[in-house]
């Protein structure tokens, strides 16, 4: 990935603040939206989503799990040239408590600081995805591929 591409990535990523996350629910895709947050090292997405929730289900069930994250529409680019990166990874529950568990929490408030109070409750867990391999489209013909830790070094704050 060039220096360049890798600028547009990192800028798609930091500009959007949610994401289409999807899961396997009893062996079929779902989709769903969620807020996502990164780890400063850009080796983990984070969300923190309710128990009741059908993704949290999912991901509790099978962790493979994919995040699109796409540039917003009616920014005067044609559809078809939208930047937009397909991630495929692996979800796993922050154990609470725990160190990684404080580091999502860290990167998560300082995203959506309003989310304080819904880190108290007790149905809700942080979750990080761990990217495996990704699919980034930086405009129309400038499709790539990374690995995940490619991606998380293009990422890094």
């Amino acid at each position: 990935m060039s220096p360049e591409h890798a600028a547009k990535l990192r800028a798609l990523v930091h500009g959007r603040t949610a994401a289409a996350l999807g899961t396997l629910h009893e062996g079929a895709p779902f989709v769903s939206m969620a807020p996502f947050a990164l780890l400063p090292d850009g080796s983990a997405f984070v969300v923190h989503v309710s128990g009741l929730a059908g993704h949290t289900k999912d991901m509790r069930a099978d962790p493979r799990v994919s995040l699109l994250v796409m540039q917003a529409e009616g920014e005067g680019t044609d559809t078809q040239a939208l930047a937009r990166v397909s991630v495929q990874g692996e979800a796993t529950q922050c154990p609470r408590g725990s160190p990684e568990e404080a580091r999502a929490r860290a990167a998560y408030l300082a995203r959506f600081p309003e989310a304080g109070p819904l880190t108290s409750f007790g149905d809700f867990a942080f979750f990080a995805i761990r990217p495996v391999q990704a699919r980034f489209v930086a405009g129309f013909a400038q499709a790539m591929s990374a690995t995940g830790e490619t991606l998380a070094k293009a990422l890094a704050a």
